[in-house]
């Protein structure tokens, strides 16, 4: 398990764009289950939307993408212990097959599920989804590389 701080030594995202709170399975170059607990005390459901908040779709993909990179990195990282990860940064390349089920609210514990389609080099391909109670909300096939800061 992988809890925020060590999270927060992998990613260069901060609050209120750090969005995975814990990482509760991982598997080098197969998969990643981290999870983020939705609070209404989110600064997007100031505007998203008032009265009926909805933890809007980027977010959902965001958090994915998140997800991945601990992935990648930790995968890499098992690869090469030469430290040279430090100066590295995960980039996305594109989003695809986005669709959204069913709507995210506060209150809501979003499990990611992220697992490698494929890997070449630094470029990962990854199939991500996203579930609340076992429901699958979201889901998309994301592609990233990892790069020099």
């Amino acid at each position: 398990m992988i809890d925020v701080v060590e999270i927060m030594k992998i990613l260069p995202h901060r609050y209120p764009f750090l969005l995975i709170d814990r990482v509760a399975e991982l598997e080098i170059n197969s998969h990643i289950v981290a999870y983020k607990n939705v609070t209404i005390g989110e600064p997007v459901f100031e505007g998203h939307f008032p009265g009926h908040p909805i933890y809007p779709g980027v977010m959902i993909i965001e958090g994915m993408a998140q997800a991945g990179g601990v992935l990648a990195f930790k995968s890499m990282e098992a690869k090469d212990k030469s430290n040279e990860l430090v100066n590295k940064v995960v980039y996305f390349m594109s989003i695809d097959k986005a669709k959204f089920r069913k709507p995210i609210r506060p209150g809501d514990r979003v499990v990611f599920k992220i697992s490698v389609i494929k890997n070449r080099g630094k470029i990962w391909v990854l199939n991500g989804e996203a579930y609340v109670d076992e429901n699958l909300c979201a889901e998309a096939e994301l592609q990233a590389m990892i790069v020099d800061k």
